[in-house]
């Protein structure tokens, strides 16, 4: 079980916390004090720890530091009132792995929270992996009877033996990181380490020590040297998830390692070879990102030596009840449920739905409706009413989904004074998400 500290002088907020982590399956215990934490640190282990920023007589970012020097490899959130982008920079830039704002988010602090220990463990398990020469484990790749599902598997099969990179194109929820397992696993280097980035998620300002790492002392908060995700992935391969939210800095930086196959830590004098298989996935038009000058046309062309399509599941109509039944028997084993299957009324609805969520939205549905089904069959009134009420706003003439959700952001954008993070919070959105949809309704 994961085992998380939480930092935080305000007692019942704290308690608060810890007993909704602790619903969520991790082991908590509780500092009310910076004092306590250094305590407990000496006589326990942790897989993550989450401090307040603000602690009386002790300053959150100074307290991360004293964590990271008994613990180098476990990743620190920090928690503010203070969202502003310069605050969480900062904390970043001094080895914080993520923050959370308060009010929180439930879905976002459980986001940061996977984020953080997904990246710790690529990071961490790297040499393990090598030295035990451990088998890539494969993705669950489901192979559709679709004319577009077995296009995608002939690509898969035909592209994974080469060493080319492969640009996987597609909407958000398609599983294009499962492809990209799929294609690594099927590829020479499956015994090696597979990387997946999110390049949504890095701030501008880290991205070289992320991809790059760091040696100590090359600024500020740089205690340990630190390893990139390039050189852990050495070998391997890595999947740049996203990777039109790079800056052109950031693009200039990543072009130039893919060229050269070397990185230099920043901090650094030394170059270092590497040998890494680029896998990268949008859900964005690259090719206006050209034309519009926000994407470098020299990248495009390095990272897109193969482009493959992950098809939205409304245009996977004969693969809707495979995958279906195969997120229905994952979810009754994850919950060690005995669900047979749906009644007809689901199917039909299923058929009929447009699954704007895509893959991730049809396995979150179900896995719910698996948890309240108390028969044998999964009937609607389990369903979520998005699957009732998006029906039903596709009906209406001269509407759709689309333009009512860009309304509703930028309505939430003006309530919040244009602030990003308060804006995902009254949307009920992680910050990444909201992001990717500015971007997508061209919204300033």
């Amino acid at each position: 079980m994961t085992r998380i500290l939480i930092v935080e002088d305000d007692v019942s907020f704290c308690d608060m916390l810890a007993k909704f982590l602790a619903r969520k399956s991790y082991e908590i215990t509780t500092a009310y004090s910076a004092e306590e934490s250094l305590s407990k640190i000496e006589t326990a282990t942790f897989d993550l720890i989450i401090t307040d920023l603000r602690l009386p007589k002790y300053d959150g970012i100074e307290l991360m530091q004293q964590f990271k020097k008994k613990f180098p490899a476990v990743p620190v959130i920090l928690m503010t009132g203070y969202s502003d982008v310069n605050t969480a920079v900062k904390a970043m830039k001094n080895g914080a792995s993520d923050y959370i704002s308060k009010p929180f988010n439930p879905e976002e602090v459980l986001l940061v929270i996977e984020n953080a220990l997904h990246n710790s463990k690529n990071i961490n398990s790297v040499v393990s992996q090598k030295s035990n020469n451990e088998k890539v484990e494969k993705s669950e790749f489901l192979i559709g009877i679709s004319s577009v599902s077995k296009k995608l598997s002939e690509y898969i099969q035909l592209v994974s033996p080469t060493d080319i990179s492969v640009l996987i194109i597609g909407e958000s929820g398609t599983g294009k990181e499962v492809i990209a397992k799929n294609i690594h696993s099927n590829s020479d280097r499956k015994n090696e380490v597979f990387i997946a980035v999110d390049c949504g998620t890095i701030p501008k300002d880290l991205a070289a020590s992320e991809f790059f790492g760091h040696v100590k002392g090359s600024f500020t908060g740089a205690i340990s040297d630190k390893i990139g995700y390039f050189e852990a992935a050495n070998g391997g391969t890595i999947f740049l998830d996203e990777i039109g939210n790079l800056s052109y800095d950031n693009q200039i930086q990543l072009l130039r390692a893919l060229q050269e196959r070397k990185i230099k830590p920043v901090g650094s004098t030394k170059e270092i070879n590497v040998d890494v298989r680029v896998l990268s996935a949008t859900n964005e038009d690259l090719k206006d990102a050209v034309k519009n000058g926000n994407f470098r046309e020299d990248l495009y062309h390095r990272i897109n030596e193969f482009s493959i399509e992950s098809p939205a599941l409304r245009n996977r109509g004969e693969d809707i009840l495979l995958f279906a039944d195969f997120f229905l028997e994952k979810a009754n084993k994850q919950l060690n449920r005995n669900v047979i299957g749906f009644s007809s009324e689901v199917i039909q609805l299923f058929q009929s739905y447009s699954w704007p969520g895509n893959l991730r939205e049809m396995q979150n549905c179900i896995k719910r409706a698996t948890l309240l089904t108390k028969g044998d069959f999964i009937e609607k009134a389990v369903l979520p009413n998005d699957l009732f009420e998006i029906k039903s706003a596709k009906n209406e003439d001269n509407f759709s989904v689309s333009d009512n959700e860009k309304n509703l952001i930028i309505n939430a954008l003006s309530k919040t004074g244009n602030n990003k993070s308060e804006t995902a919070k009254l949307l009920n959105i992680n910050r990444k998400t909201l992001y990717n949809k500015l971007k997508l309704y061209n919204i300033d």
